[in-house]
């Protein structure tokens, strides 16, 4: 049996997206552009990355939201999933963040499908149309409920609400952490728990991106 350890993890990831997600020239360009631009090493991984794109289309959405495009990584992939008629609203704080992200999806050939929102989401967000049939919240961990709270406004019953990031190195299982990326963690999974509007799971994972975990809800 192979040895749990991160590089183990790592290799078993490695072998996951050869064989599930195969050579992309569009989303490996992506990720180099954001590389040589100097943004950091957080966007999701290329299982993940298809996660999300199959989620989408197994929902039928059309109207995707997202919260944190990075370096446009995952934008491409829900891009591809809402078609040519399609909508993906992706909010980013950072200028330069976005000038990348826009390059990568326009290279990428889903442009035309992408509404790169700049600016903070909590500004951002109170200005969008209701509609969305899915919401990746992929951002500052620290206002995760409040991501959650316009994901339900913002969406419909039925919505797919995908948090990511919510495993922390097995952080939030401390109920008294001074991190605030965990402490907006655990809210964002007890609000999933307890607020009405939602019905959700979360499964924790190890793999390049360490011990970590994604939440999937809809909106009821």
């Amino acid at each position: 049996m192979a040895e749990p350890t991160p590089a183990a993890w790592d290799a078993a990831d490695r072998y996951l997206a050869d064989t599930l997600v195969g050579h992309d020239p569009a989303l490996e360009a992506a990720l180099a552009a954001q590389r040589a631009a100097g943004l950091p090493d957080i966007e999701v991984s290329p299982p993940a990355g298809k996660l999300l794109h199959l989620l989408a289309r197994i929902a039928g959405a059309r109207r995707v939201l997202e919260v944190g495009t990075l370096g446009g990584y995952s934008t491409i992939w829900l891009a591809r999933a809402v078609g040519e008629e399609g909508e993906v609203v992706t909010i980013e704080a950072e200028p330069a963040h976005a000038a990348v992200a826009r390059e990568n999806v326009d290279r990428a050939g889903v442009g035309d499908r992408v509404d790169i929102r700049l600016g903070a989401a909590a500004d951002v967000l109170p200005t969008l149309v209701p509609g969305f049939d899915l919401v990746f919240i992929d951002a500052d961990k620290e206002r995760n409920t409040l991501y959650l709270d316009w994901a339900a406004r913002l969406g419909h019953p039925g919505t797919v609400v995908v948090v990511d990031n919510i495993g922390r190195a097995g952080e939030i299982i401390h109920p008294d952490t001074a991190d605030p990326r965990v402490r907006g963690t655990r809210e964002g999974l007890e609000m999933l728990g307890d607020d009405p509007r939602f019905d959700a799971s979360a499964l924790q994972t190890v793999g390049a991106k360490g011990w970590d975990g994604i939440a999937v809800a809809i909106v009821v």
